[in-house]
């Protein structure tokens, strides 16, 4: 399996600003809601994915990448591993420099297309996390308690 360092999410922080995030929901329990949340409060520009919704985060959504204005640098995948190939090839066909695989989400397939067209590729890691560990977040809404769960306290706002 592929792995990637520090320093190489380090670039991809500081370099890659325009995020879409693909399956964002508007449930401010649901972790990609968090995450994206999270990442737009420190400086990204969050271009939601998802057809069932027009706005998120304040946002207008999209139903794909295709359909996005502009330049995307990251694509965040809150998929399942079967369905991310899709987003993969639409990530190529618009330039995007990242391909990004939440936690648990591992298609090596899909990574190495990805690769072969000469994106990088993060697996099974959450953006969110990721930015906190590198950049003094990590106590953020309880992340740094040793136990990581998918459930979102009740006081988070949208």
């Amino acid at each position: 399996m592929f792995s990637i360092t520090s320093n190489e999410l380090m670039e991809i922080f500081s370099t890659n600003k325009r995020v879409a995030v693909v399956g964002l929901s508007n449930d401010p329990m649901r972790p990609s809601y968090f995450a994206g949340k999270y990442l737009q409060e420190h400086g990204f520009d969050i271009v939601p994915v998802n057809p069932n919704y027009q706005e998120i985060l304040g946002e207008p959504c999209y139903p794909d990448l295709l359909s996005i204005p502009g330049k995307v640098d990251i694509v965040d995948l809150f998929q399942k591993p079967d369905r991310v190939m899709p987003f993969v090839r639409q990530a190529i066909e618009i330039g995007a420099r990242v391909v990004w695989m939440q936690l648990t989400i591992i298609n090596e397939e899909a990574a190495e297309l990805a690769r072969d067209a000469g994106l990088k590729v993060v697996m099974d890691r959450c953006m969110k996390i990721e930015y906190a560990r590198l950049y003094g977040g990590l106590n953020y809404a309880g992340v740094n308690t040793r136990v990581i769960s998918a459930k979102r306290p009740l006081f988070v706002n949208r």
